[in-house]
């Protein structure tokens, strides 16, 4: 950028800003640990979710214990030039309600962005309806990756800056960030102190590397959290994230790195009592939540996937309502099954009584508490199998001693004649055809083959039903196209907006 286009950019963003100042009122702009206090120093927050924090989730998670939530992650670009999209991710934001209103306090709203005037604009919409607008600097799905954004900016630390400071020197709110971890200690405390350098008045630190997501997402780093909270701590709150199963995660969190507070993601979505010691039973949070909704509307994508999380223990039991919850096309629908699930798991939970079975201090082998079916607990991401191992297994079964399997060009197994047997042998056993080793669905209990172009390894059967349950219909191979079509107004929204659930 020219310097000339730089000072062009910088009178826009000093009258965007003048403007939003005009028509609004705003109270001092604080700093740091001020701005900390002035929200009620938060202790509990729950992380920014894509399309599963939205205000209804919000609500059911201040009910039990949340100090602070985040929006869902917002994309700067369409949410300025979108109007469809911007009353889509931030219902009646133009008649001035502003997500929940004053009961939706405290409250962030985090952008992606790679603009700073894109990102700017953005933030003075919503200015006047929240306490803080943060930048996602930490999000490793590939759609960040193409868009460039969340943690593939990490290597531009200029652009990172300037996203920054544009918002710390116009808007009149403060500015936060979002990040996570390099490899290196001593690399990712120099990021946290340019990020805080550049303006960021409160950081939250995802202990985990870029790469580590999905079935890959590991164990989060809180050595270097606190690593991070002891260079800047002093400056600005320090909010730790990663590794939150249980309640009893978060005290122990706050002493093993020193932060002001903790956020959860994915603990919040599988049980939004995580910030109290309960374990409530799943249907009384999936009734509450439900109630909500009927007061807020909210999408079915959303429910849906909420409900998902919250039952998961239970669906795996009672398969059945989980066919009909992916299928499930209405609020009714939604209602109906869940009434239906309370009814069993009441029953479930009463013949478990009946039978003398005990909970009690039971751990599996990890260590981790055994719970009921029918309570809300955390979810355990298996890892993906060892491939080595799974080939390794494949190719030990017996065989006649004169055959040896080898692999031919394309990867395949493949099975020959040993340089021992004799010619009529030979003229008998013919070079066998290759054999494919089948690659099976990693569908509960399926033994149908997985497609090679699915991205999630699973038949078409399965994959359907597994997208219904992410509630992210992202493959190519078997699309459920009613649902891609419901959800995504333009592939153009769908490719700058869709991400994953946690940043």
């Amino acid at each position: 950028m020219t310097n000339q286009a730089k000072e062009d950019a910088e009178l826009r963003n000093t009258a965007a800003a003048a403007k939003c100042r005009a028509e609004y009122s705003f109270p001092p702009k604080l700093s740091g640990w001020e701005f900390f206090k002035s929200i009620g120093s938060p202790k509990y927050i729950v992380a920014p979710m894509v399309d599963q924090s939205e205000l209804a989730w919000r609500i059911l998670s201040r009910r039990y214990k949340a100090d602070l939530c985040y929006t869902p992650m917002f994309n700067s670009k369409l949410f300025v030039n979108d109007p469809k999209y911007r009353q889509e991710q931030w219902a009646n934001l133009k008649d001035g309600l502003g997500g929940g209103g004053p009961n939706d306090r405290p409250l962030i709203v985090q952008f992606c962005a790679n603009d700073p005037e894109y990102l700017l604009q953005a933030a003075l919409m919503v200015a006047p309806y929240c306490d803080a607008v943060d930048i996602n600097l930490g999000c490793p799905q590939h759609i960040a990756k193409r868009g460039h954004y969340g943690s593939f900016l990490m290597e531009d630390w200029p652009l990172i800056s300037s996203l920054i400071s544009t918002l710390h020197k116009h808007l009149p709110i403060p500015v936060t960030a979002k990040i996570r971890v390099f490899p290196e200690v001593d690399k990712t405390i120099e990021y946290a102190k340019m990020v805080v350098e550049s303006g960021a008045q409160m950081l939250v630190v995802h202990g985990r590397l870029r790469e580590m997501k999905g079935h890959l997402t590991g164990v989060a780093d809180w050595t270097k959290i606190r690593a991070v909270r002891e260079s800047v701590g002093h400056l600005v709150p320090v909010i730790a994230n990663g590794n939150i199963l249980y309640h009893a995660d978060l005290a122990q969190c706050i002493k093993e790195t020193g932060c002001a507070g903790v956020m959860s993601a994915e603990g919040n979505l599988y049980n939004p009592a995580i910030f109290t010691p309960q374990h409530p039973e799943s249907w009384k949070l999936a009734e509450e939540y439900l109630t909500i909704c009927d007061e807020h509307h909210t999408k079915i994508a959303y429910i849906r996937g909420h409900l998902f999380k919250i039952f998961r223990p239970s669906l795996a039991i009672h398969t059945d309502l989980r066919s009909r919850l992916g299928l499930a096309e209405s609020q009714e629908e939604m209602w109906e099954i869940t009434r239906e699930m309370k009814e069993r798991l009441i029953k479930d939970a009463e013949a478990s009584r009946l039978s003398g079975e005990s909970f009690q201090d039971r751990v599996d082998e990890k260590g981790f508490p055994i719970l009921p079916h029918w309570l809300a607990q955390p979810y355990f991401r298996q890892p993906l199998p060892d491939e080595s191992k799974k080939e390794s297994k494949e190719t030990s079964v017996k065989r006649p001693a004169e055959d040896h399997v080898s692999t031919n060009d394309e990867g395949t197994l493949s099975a020959t004649t040993t340089a021992g047997d004799t010619d009529s042998n030979k003229a008998k056993k013919k070079a066998k055809k290759t054999k494919v080793v089948p690659n099976l669905c990693h569908g509960v209990d399926c033994r149908n083959t997985h497609s090679v172009t699915c991205v999630h390894q699973r038949c078409k059967g399965c994959c359907r039903t597994h997208q219904r349950e992410i509630d992210s219909f992202t493959c190519a191979s078997h699309p459920v196209r009613s649902l891609q079509n419901q959800e995504t107004p333009s592939v153009d929204v769908q490719h700058e907006a869709s991400s994953s659930v946690v940043a």
